[in-house]
């Protein structure tokens, strides 16, 4: 199976369903009144951390995501059925991002965040019945659906992350110490997928990730490294497994600070971690003299054959050991965003783009503008005096506009008039609008 950890998926949250215009018609009563249903309400798209998901292939090969539309209403106060929401499952460790900012964080089996906000439904014509006016010729679309463009970026959860050149004996200490079973084989570059494993000695179980072997560069980009290096970031302890027999003529040691270097040019949390030096392979003639050297320079290191088993319990009791001491959440926040500005943000913005043209911007009036049905003279006259209540003609007028001059909001275009606002009168047909409306 591939292993993906970066996608982009485009979510389509359904759209709300239409109003209805009805009134009720039977024998012998002349005045039935209003009786419009309103639309459903659009479906949702929601992303869903599963712990059985380990790589983001499905997205990958099915990229676009739509939420159901909610049904239209209907007369005799039908309301419309809402559209069916939609759950896609990502693994956990999944980040979103939109636009380049992080906006979820999915760590937790079973947590969910909603990429796609399913529209309002449209309101019939019995919502609009007030005292003053007892039977209003006014429906409203439904509202728009969200949709966005998101980049998903997987980032592994695990414990402990194994470390080291290529050939060091990563893999094969991943599957002596769990029941995974990575591809294991003598030459460099075995592994080109992180594997995970889960560990259990001494009544204590951790999941540790097998990354694929770093070499000299990898954080600028050389060998397979750069891709993998970020599954470590979420990791508690790493475990540097070192060759006595060195990598590409360098020795052990110098191996040991180029692996270091990397790590901190990628990422200085990296170099802050808690870690453990390992030499492997202490079976091999040599590894005796090579583990002497080393311990003068590093006397924290290690010494483990993984093919025999010889000391990994001793490298199995420092590591529970130092996961109890740095015990804590696995996730990190990097949040390149501040929501909190968003939330506040200027209900609507005007933009001149010179010849007689501007730009409306703004959820609520592009929202609007969406649901307005220009067919009916009573939805152009609310959608006026609205836009007159929130100010946008005060904004329009101080950006320069004219009489003529076209806006446009969305998908919906206007052409601005300076006369005076009026309303409908009750009697149809002889009201005025003060803005001449089209389709873009």
């Amino acid at each position: 199976m591939n292993f993906i950890d970066k996608v982009r998926v485009f979510v389509a949250a359904g759209d709300g369903g239409d109003g209805c215009l009805s009134f009720k018609h039977e024998k012998y009563m002349e005045w039935g009144g209003p009786n419009g249903g309103d639309g459903g309400r659009g479906g949702d798209v929601w992303f869903e951390a599963a712990s059985r998901l380990t790589t983001l292939m499905d997205l990958h090969f099915r990229p676009h995501v739509d939420a159901g539309r909610g049904g239209h209403g209907k007369g005799s106060h039908k309301h419309g059925a809402d559209g069916d929401s939609v759950v896609v499952p990502v693994p956990v460790g999944t980040l979103v991002y939109r636009d380049g900012a992080l906006v979820a964080d999915l760590h937790k089996d079973g947590q969910r965040w909603r990429a796609g906000e399913g529209g309002r439904g449209g309101r019939g014509n019995w919502s609009f019945k007030t005292r003053l006016n007892n039977a209003p010729r006014l429906a409203e679309k439904g509202g728009p659906g969200e949709k966005a463009a998101l980049d998903l970026e997987l980032k592994l959860l695990a414990d402990v992350g194994l470390v080291g050149f290529p050939n060091a004996g990563k893999s094969s200490f991943l599957a002596r110490v769990s029941s995974a079973r990575p591809k294991i084989a003598g030459y460099p570059f075995t592994t080109l997928s992180p594997n995970l494993g889960v560990a259990y000695h001494k009544h204590v179980s951790f999941v540790a990730a097998d990354i694929p072997g770093l070499i000299e560069g990898a954080s600028e980009g050389k060998g397979l490294g750069v891709k993998f290096l970020k599954h470590v970031e979420r990791t508690r302890l790493l475990i540097h497994l070192v060759d006595p027999a060195g990598y590409m003529g360098a020795e052990p040691l110098e191996g040991i600070k180029t692996i270091e270097n990397e790590l901190k040019r990628f990422n200085p949390g990296l170099a802050a971690k808690p870690k453990l030096l390992v030499l492997n392979k202490m079976d091999l003639p040599g590894s005796d003299e090579v583990l002497g050297r080393l311990k003068k320079k590093r006397r924290d290191i290690l010494a483990v054959s993984v093919a025999t088993g010889a000391g990994v319990d001793a490298v199995l009791d420092r590591v529970i050991a130092e996961l109890a001491k740095h015990d804590g959440p696995l996730h990190f926040t990097e949040r390149t965003a501040d929501d909190s500005v968003r939330r506040v943000e200027q209900g609507f913005v005007v933009e001149n783009l010179g010849g007689g043209r501007y730009v409306l911007r703004g959820k609520f009036v592009e929202r609007a503008s969406a649901m307005l049905d220009v067919s009916l003279p009573e939805a152009i006259n609310r959608y006026q005096h609205t836009l007159k209540r929130i100010g946008v003609d005060r904004a329009l007028k101080k950006a320069g506009i004219r009489s003529g001059d076209r806006v446009r909001c969305g998908e919906f275009e206007f052409e601005w008039s300076d006369a005076p606002l009026k309303r409908l009168n009750q009697k149809r047909g002889d009201g005025r609008t003060r803005i001449g409306v089209g389709k873009k």
